[in-house]
């Protein structure tokens, strides 16, 4: 909400006010940006406390599912907070060996399957040398 407006500001509460659905899931979803804002962990704690109680509150199922999910993995999003590191490069790494893997109907030399893996990973130099 640092990023909006006064104008802006304005429309948001009258938004989060309002009685359509669709205003109240976009406030909610509005609000919940400013998680990633956070540095400080029990500010975090506290701010993810108001935005659960008002999420579960809401008639909305999709956002009551999203806020019991959210507070699942809540510690997991305290450890990105803190380190700001993801595991996003291991897991599209598995995720393409894995569909070498599938694509290949599997090898029966390990050695073509390191090679494979690292053509399509972009491991393997194939540079011509004289």
């Amino acid at each position: 909400m640092q990023s909006f407006t006064a104008d802006q500001q304005c429309a948001f509460a009258r938004l989060r006010q309002s009685t359509l659905k669709s205003a109240h899931a976009w406030a909610m979803k509005e609000a919940l940006r400013r998680l990633w804002e956070f540095r400080s962990i029990p500010r975090v704690r506290g701010f993810f406390a108001r935005w659960h109680t008002w999420a579960i509150r809401s008639c909305l199922a999709s956002i009551r599912y999203l806020a019991k999910t959210l507070r699942r993995h809540l510690e997991n999003i305290l450890t990105y907070l803190t380190h700001r590191i993801t595991n996003a490069v291991t897991e599209g790494l598995n995720a393409k060996t894995r569909w070498i893997t599938y694509s290949s109907r599997s090898f029966r030399d390990r050695e073509w399957f390191k090679l494979a893996i690292y053509l399509h990973c972009n491991g393997l130099d194939l540079e011509l040398r004289c």
